[in-house]
């Protein structure tokens, strides 16, 4: 069985008969990076050392580079992402440099499928 889909910051799916929509192929992996990226350590009470806490580099004095490393070291834990080649990531935070907004580009080969995927998102106050 998949994983229910439920994008980060939503409701969980419906599909047409008002069952609960199942993740399917690359939405899988693209779910399971976006919840550990955006969980902060400690908030999933079954194992404290899980997220990266992006959403705490909203609003601080941040390196993208030191955002960046963390996302790398993060993909490397989930079994979607292949380690070869190296997913490309970039991080660009919004003008003014500690208030607003973190960009994070994310490019990887998905491990099960072979095929390059694609995320976007931001990070905001």
């Amino acid at each position: 069985m998949g994983d229910v889909y439920h994008q980060w910051g939503s409701d969980m799916g419906v599909n047409s008969n008002g069952d609960l929509a199942v993740a399917t192929n690359a939405i899988v992996g693209q779910q399971r990076i976006l919840r550990r990226l955006l969980t902060s350590p400690g908030d999933y009470i079954w194992q404290l050392g899980y997220g990266a806490g992006l959403a705490a580099f909203v609003g601080r004095a941040a390196s993208p580079l030191q955002i960046r490393a963390l996302v790398r070291s993060q993909l490397f834990m989930e079994p979607a992402v292949a380690h070869s080649p190296e997913p490309s990531v970039d991080v660009v935070l919004s003008p003014g440099g500690i208030s607003g907004s973190v960009y994070v580009h994310i490019s990887y080969l998905d491990s099960q499928l072979g095929e390059t995927q694609v995320l976007r998102f931001s990070v905001a106050a």
